[in-house]
């Protein structure tokens, strides 16, 4: 979770020791889990946050903008340490670049102990990402034992017990850069592959304008090519991605189906400024839907 304030810039971004006038300036929530749990709460799937907040004011926007897309946040620890996360984006529309400068400085993530296990018991999807590792590993072990699937948004591998929480991941939506990391693969294809492990249920590997590649329990690589939009701002496509990719699934849809829906979410997104303002509704990604027949 974040706060974002995104700068918009004339042409591409300013070179040293010049000085650039503005042309937009705008603040948004962001982060991994936020920004997808606010997907989600808009395609229909109720949510709930139960990572850190802190009690600073940029905290306190967070919890505002939680509570305006109906995301509970009555599960979340406050705690003095844990400020809120700061980034400032300059985005430049014109050649669709952006350069993110954040700030992070105290406990981020998942709490060590909290929530309750009966918290998480009670989900019928957990979503996490890779910060507040022991808090992540505590919870996963408790979604695994009860059975209950688990979707992550990982931007960084390079924690000591990120293959073991990697493992406990049975739906992998992985960003082309890091499942490269971690396998060696160059190729979509041949990553995915090498991701998989015996207890998945799917993995993802998400190539931006090139789509995505998908493999289930079927034993099939797939590709879902990106639809054709109109780009402003990228920032935030890859969670939204994540968090409609959820969405569905907790909703009772098939895999081909669960990642073109997201397909469809992060490409709308896009075509708005920032990380969450842009995200559509159900109708809007069904509307959009409608007029872009499948393929594969």
């Amino acid at each position: 979770m974040s706060v974002d304030d995104l700068l918009f810039v004339p042409g591409s971004y300013p070179a040293a020791d010049t000085k650039t006038r503005v042309l937009n300036w705008d603040r948004q929530c962001g982060g991994l889990t936020g920004t997808a749990l606010v997907a989600a709460a808009r395609l229909g799937a109720r949510c709930a946050f139960a990572g850190l907040l802190g009690v600073d004011d940029l905290s306190r926007i967070v919890e505002e903008n939680f509570l305006r897309e109906g995301v509970d946040i009555s599960h979340a620890p406050r705690a003095k340490d844990a400020p809120m996360p700061h980034a400032v984006i300059i985005v430049a529309p014109e050649t669709r670049t952006r350069n993110i400068f954040y700030r992070i400085d105290g406990r981020i993530g998942a709490d060590d102990d909290l929530p309750d296990e009966s918290v998480i018991r009670s989900a019928r999807i957990l979503f996490l990402d890779q910060y507040g590792m022991t808090g992540c590993l505590r919870a996963a072990t408790i979604a695994r034992d009860a059975g209950i699937p688990i979707v992550a948004d990982f931007e960084d591998s390079s924690h000591p017990q990120f293959p073991e929480l990697l493992r406990l991941v049975d739906h992998v939506v992985l960003p082309q850069d890091i499942a490269q990391k971690i396998t060696g693969e160059k190729v979509p294809e041949a990553a995915t592959r090498a991701v998989w492990h015996q207890d998945c249920e799917a993995v993802v590997i998400t190539c931006g304008t090139a789509g995505s590649w998908f493999l289930g329990k079927d034993g099939v690589v797939r590709h879902q090519p990106a639809f054709k939009i109109r780009a402003v701002d990228t920032t935030g496509c890859g969670d939204v991605f994540h968090g409609a990719y959820a969405a569905a699934l907790v909703q009772g849809a098939p895999l081909d189906v669960c990642v073109r829906l997201a397909t469809a979410a992060a490409g709308l997104k896009a075509t708005q400024p920032g990380g969450q303002r842009g995200i559509p509704t159900r109708v809007q990604v069904e509307d959009f839907l409608h007029s872009n027949p499948a393929t594969y």
